[in-house]
């Protein structure tokens, strides 16, 4: 079903047109998935990345597909689900959760909602600490909750 769907939106197709213009080989991979292997832009700088059905990676297909990446494969195919459902919204979404995780951290993955649904650790990316005047701003703004709670009769949420 998910395959259908981004062929439907129009994302795989897009896919298919970026193999063909960067001359990598596709494979097919488990549940419709396509790879794409050996990709050689530069950007984006990820061992992998998706687009619709197709999976990209620097290396051979077959890398992807050899069982001891099971998890990285699972989660690239987690984000052919998201593609399955955003369509071509998915890309500027996707760049302003990446925006927004940049913003707070200095890593794009690691607050980006994509990437968390499709499970940080199995994608490569580390949890990293808010940068320190968002911090400092999220401690401010609980704060004030927590004062404004308060003020109306609430009781603190217990700790």
């Amino acid at each position: 079903m998910r395959a259908t769907l981004t062929w439907v939106n129009g994302t795989t197709l897009a896919a298919v047109v970026l193999s063909a213009a960067t001359r990598t080989r596709l494979a097919r991979g488990p549940g419709g998935v396509l790879v794409a292997g050996g990709y050689r832009l530069r950007l984006p700088k990820q061992s992998c990345f998706t687009v619709g059905t197709v999976v990209f990676t620097k290396r051979p297909a077959d890398w992807l597909l050899d069982p001891d990446r099971a998890e990285l494969l699972a989660h690239e195919t987690r984000h052919v689900a998201q593609y399955a459902v955003l369509g071509p919204f998915f890309f500027p979404l996707y760049a302003a959760a990446s925006a927004y995780s940049y913003l707070m951290t200095g890593g794009y993955g690691c607050r980006n909602f994509f990437e968390k649904h499709a499970g940080l650790a199995a994608g490569g990316y580390h949890q990293l600490p808010l940068r320190p005047w968002a911090s400092r701003a999220g401690a401010a703004i609980g704060r004030a909750a927590s004062s404004a709670s308060r003020r109306r009769g609430g009781s603190p949420s217990p700790r």
